[in-house]
């Protein structure tokens, strides 16, 4: 654009001046009288001169007028005056032919600014090369390599190595469960029927393991806090139900006395609230990554997932766990699989647990192939074969 502009200017300029010289032999021509033709004396004609033009000389170089002459333009009677609507239009098709000019010069500039680099020869992530630099590097016949040979290896540089190319990131399977959070706790009420209902079903627990399991009954934990409920809630980002609130308010899980195994359910030991925490942090560091997409089953079918509490341990890597989400109580172990199907049979919450246990033990039956039994002062689950 810039070159076109500049050659219409040189243009206009070279046709001015050719344009005013071409009139200057005319104007001269115009001012200066010709010469007067010599008088017939009947003398013999004169000699020409050399040096001295002849009449016929001078009518030859006379100036002709040019092309580019015009003839005086004749008066012309004055316009009128534009209106003041075409004075506007006028105004608005000048300035919109000043603002496309601009446009053009700023594109322009832009353009010359950014694409006016030279090419780049290297890419990222590998050796840097060019072309010419491939086609320097010769094969030496003498040494027997083929030609293809030659072609893939690469020059050598004087340079740094460049970088190994990086992998894109993969999809983030992170268990978002897993994440600890900064929420402030919050002391949640519990309702009173749930209460009534989960104290009741100690009581009975209570009053078997005191007959019949005196040892076991004196590592029943003392009564836990709301605070350190609510603390750990926050903290794991999960909210227990209340069943386990309630359970966990009576017996802050339990503690091992001496030689004497803690109180437990179906082999595993009762935890306490910081037990729960600390086990979900370990269980997390060791797998905090979903192992599909994320989604109700497939957390319910992996190792682990954060969204789990793990409510008793058996000491070998075993955990006896509640689905903070659907309430129920499975296991999972340290093989890599989890069941909701603890001793072969559903139990939907802690408080149908505590229930089954309290039943187990008044009655002598068992829950699924988990049967509670008193020995020397203690209780002791044993596994049953329930094959036919």
């Amino acid at each position: 654009m810039w070159l076109a502009l500049t050659a219409a200017l040189a243009a206009v300029a070279a046709v001015l001046t050719m344009k005013r010289f071409l009139r200057l032999p005319a104007e001269r021509s115009r001012d200066d009288p010709a010469p007067a033709a010599p008088a017939d004396t009947g003398q013999p004609a004169v000699v020409p001169i050399l040096g001295t033009p002849t009449p016929r000389d001078l009518e030859r170089l006379a100036a002709k007028p040019s092309l580019l002459d015009r003839p005086p333009a004749e008066a012309r009677p004055p316009r009128e005056p534009l209106s003041a609507a075409a004075r506007r239009r006028l105004t608005r098709w000048g300035v919109a032919g000043c603002a496309l000019v601009l446009l053009a010069s700023c594109t322009q500039l832009l353009e010359s600014a950014v694409f006016s680099q030279a090419p780049q020869t290297s890419v990222t992530g590998e050796v840097g090369f060019s072309f010419a630099e491939l086609e320097e590097q010769a094969c030496d016949p003498a040494l027997g390599q083929a030609q293809e040979a030659c072609l893939s290896q690469a020059p050598l540089s004087d340079g740094p190595p460049s970088p190994a190319p990086i992998a894109p990131p993969g999809p983030d399977l992170s268990d978002e469960d897993c994440q600890s959070q900064t929420a402030t706790p919050r002391v949640r009420a519990i309702d009173a029927k749930v209460v009534r209902a989960v104290n009741r079903q100690w009581r009975r627990i209570e009053s078997w393991l005191r007959e019949h399991a005196p040892r076991s009954y004196r590592t029943l934990g003392k009564p836990g806090k709301a605070a350190d409920i609510a603390a750990a809630e926050a903290e794991m980002g999960l909210r227990f139900p209340d069943d386990l609130r309630a359970s966990l308010l009576r017996h802050d899980g339990s503690v091992h006395l001496d030689d004497v195994w803690a109180f437990g359910f179906l082999g595993h030991t009762n935890a306490s609230v910081a037990e729960i925490l600390t086990d979900w942090r370990g269980l997390c560091e060791i797998d905090s990554e979903n192992e599909g997409d994320g989604g109700d089953e497939n957390a319910r079918s992996q190792w682990w997932d954060g969204r789990m509490l793990a409510v008793g341990a058996d000491g070998m890597g075993d955990h006896l766990v509640v689905d903070s989400e659907q309430r129920d109580v499975g296991t999972t172990d340290h093989e890599g699989s989890m069941s909701f199907r603890p001793g072969g049979v559903r139990i939907r919450s802690f408080h149908a647990l505590l229930r089954a246990t309290a039943d187990a033990m008044e009655n002598g039956t068992s829950i699924g192939y988990w049967k509670p039994r008193a020995v020397a002062g203690e209780v002791e689950w044993d596994v049953l074969d329930l094959r036919p």
